[in-house]
């Protein structure tokens, strides 16, 4: 049975969420982590908090970005799993293609993300990924007969609902409610993430 895995980047393949170490650049890194925390909640919706947070964080010059996220660590037995897989690993991230493409790059495999380009200077936000339907357009392609989706937070619930398993991970902080409530599987480390895909 050929599977397609689908990994949230965020707090899942990297080990810090990567809005807030952007912020730190600004100084804002705090209020920005809030805002990320009540989106992975689902208490502000993940469209409009990521327009918000583009604007704010769109001061920092995008070559200082792609520095700044080739810094932040990476789960090593996830970075492994993916690298032994990468025609059948998927990252599904809301983040912006512009910001995460370099770290996308390195890992190897297909990135769907939410997408934006640069104009006069300046972040516009062409598309915010539904992760959702990420996973539809992937099983629309026939190429795969079973879906498993991997994610921390609220906006991952829309591809662990429609994926055939689904895990919500607890690596840099406990999976949010709702996305525990959307899973089959909830684990806490990447190692014990990584046997569980490889028995699945």
């Amino acid at each position: 049975m050929r599977t397609a895995y689908c990994f949230d980047l965020d707090g899942t393949v990297t080990t810090r969420e990567i809005l807030p170490c952007i912020a730190s650049e600004l100084d804002i890194a705090e209020e920005v982590s809030t805002l990320t925390q009540l989106t992975m909640q689902g208490l502000i919706s993940f469209e409009h908090s990521l327009r918000l947070r583009a604007l704010i964080l769109g001061h920092v010059p995008v070559g200082r970005v792609h520095e700044i996220i080739d810094e932040i660590g990476l789960d090593p037995q996830i970075v492994e799993f993916v690298h032994e897989r990468s025609e059948v690993c998927f990252l599904i991230t809301g983040n912006l293609d512009l910001w995460i493409g370099p770290l996308a790059s390195r890992l190897g495999c297909r990135c769907i993300s939410s997408k934006a380009n640069l104009v006069n200077g300046r972040i516009r936000i062409d598309h915010v990924l539904d992760k959702g339907e990420a996973v539809h357009e992937l099983r629309r392609s026939g190429r795969f007969e079973r879906i498993i989706a991997i994610g921390d937070g609220a906006n991952d619930v829309p591809m662990l609902k429609v994926a055939d398993v689904s895990v919500a991970f607890g690596g840099i902080h406990s999976p949010t409610p709702p996305a525990v409530l959307a899973a089959d599987y909830v684990v806490h480390s990447g190692g014990s993430l990584c046997s569980l895909l490889k028995a699945l």
